[in-house]
């Protein structure tokens, strides 16, 4: 595991202690890790075991990640729980997913149906990213936002906040 990664971690998370607890204690460091290894096999043409750890992965860690999809280095999961990963989904570097969200697609048909995300994106928890959208470097996805449309560099997006309705 790469030192970089870590500290990364350990940069974006107050609460995170030190390289061990991280490395042991960390389900989105346990899910990118085995990604990577499911990732690997399938490039291979490996038959039904990328699946299978990938079914693994979900399993331990609660997080699902397509062994097709494309995921650039220091990715942090936080928490995790819940975050689902797409097939044809592409991820760049430096980029911070928070548990619940989705990269959904939004077509059955065999081609490009999840969503790019490009470099230092930072997506907020329970946010769900649905199609084949290109989600601009640097934007930052608040919790529990819809996008179903491109969002250029820098963008914020922010779902609506609860309201009271009248009894």
């Amino acid at each position: 595991m790469k030192i970089e990664f870590l500290e990364n971690i350990k940069n974006k998370d107050p609460s995170a202690k030190n390289y061990l607890e991280i490395m042991l204690c960390y389900p989105g460091v346990h899910a990118i890790f085995l990604h990577r290894l499911s990732h690997i096999l399938d490039k291979l043409n490996i038959p039904i075991l990328p699946r299978f750890i990938a079914n693994l992965n979900r399993f331990f860690t609660g997080i699902e990640i397509h062994p097709k999809a494309l995921i650039g280095k220091n990715c942090f999961i936080d928490h995790g729980l819940g975050v689902v990963i797409g097939e044809t989904a592409v991820i760049g570097n430096n980029v911070t997913i928070y548990q619940g969200v989705t990269l959904g697609g939004r077509s059955l048909q065999k081609i490009k149906r999840h969503p790019t995300i490009q470099d230092d994106v930072i997506i907020g928890a329970g946010a769900k990213i649905l199609g084949p959208i290109l989600i601009g470097a640097g934007s930052k996805i608040g919790a529990g936002a819809i996008i179903i449309e491109d969002l250029e560099i820098n963008s914020v997006m922010v779902a609506k906040t609860a309201e009271e309705i009248k009894k």
